[in-house]
């Protein structure tokens, strides 16, 4: 019986070898899918909350109290999708779009704009300037994030983005709330650009902008936090012309952490 049990283990064996022997190999050894990654901010002043999509493929999700139905909120204006962070998404052309969240005008694109995504980058998508009523559109830009690891953990990376349409070109400026020291963040950045990264030790800092020539600030924002080994982008939205310091719509910079 001995003799028989280990013949027949001996030719199952045999016969579980040959059967994998004809099976292909997988190779895993190649780089991992592309990606890139995008992040999406209703800046748009009177814009209804929005859901934002890449072509038809829905990128930002506000949860619902109703299992299985969608949220009629949206990202309201002033916020960010998925609570800040970054949406994965491939390499290719898109039209990117902020869609009506609510019910009445369920999913009007009021914003798109085309935009090319490169491979391993970071983007992000605003939508700006003022919500027209009558054909209910309101603007949007896509600028690169220049995302990188950190080189240097003593000091933070900071650049300005300029949402406000009835703004002119305007430069960031930080002092640092402990030295009083007062640095210009980048150059003079006009509506729908983005400038340069500047590094700043890390630390509280009242931020400003002024126009060219004037000394007057133009938006302020005072005790902000900067953590070594990060990068922030200061947005400005709003209309640059309400001098309320409470109003929804005021002029004001955000901040937003991209690392």
């Amino acid at each position: 019986m001995k003799r028989h049990t280990t013949t027949l283990a001996a030719l199952l064996c045999a016969g579980l070898l040959s059967a994998c022997g004809e099976a292909p190999v997988r190779d895993i050894s190649g780089p991992p899918p592309a990606a890139s990654r995008i992040k999406f901010f209703n800046f748009g002043v009177g814009a209804p909350g929005v859901n934002f999509y890449a072509d038809n493929t829905k990128m930002t999700a506000i949860s619902s109290a109703t299992p299985g139905v969608e949220s009629t909120t949206g990202v309201n204006y002033s916020q960010v999708g998925n609570g800040g962070a970054y949406s994965a998404i491939a390499p290719g052309q898109y039209t990117l779009a902020g869609k009506i969240a609510a019910t009445v005008d369920k999913d009007l694109a009021i914003s798109t704009v085309p935009a090319t995504i490169a491979d391993g980058k970071y983007y992000s998508f605003y939508m700006s300037g003022f919500y027209n009523t009558t054909t209910k559109t309101v603007e949007g830009f896509v600028v690169e994030d220049p995302v990188a690891a950190p080189t240097d953990f003593t000091v933070a990376t900071v650049r300005f983005v300029n949402a406000i349409s009835n703004a002119n070109p305007m430069t960031l400026y930080a002092k640092n709330t402990t030295t009083a020291t007062e640095v210009a963040v980048g150059a003079e950045v006009a509506y729908k650009g983005a400038g340069a990264l500047a590094s700043l030790p890390a630390g509280f800092y009242d931020l400003s902008t002024r126009y060219t020539g004037v000394t007057t600030n133009a938006i302020v924002r005072t005790g902000v936090q900067f953590l070594a080994g990060r990068m922030y982008t200061i947005g400005a939205r709003g209309d640059i012309t309400i001098v309320s310091t409470t109003a929804t719509n005021r002029p004001f910079l955000d901040n937003t952490a991209n690392r």
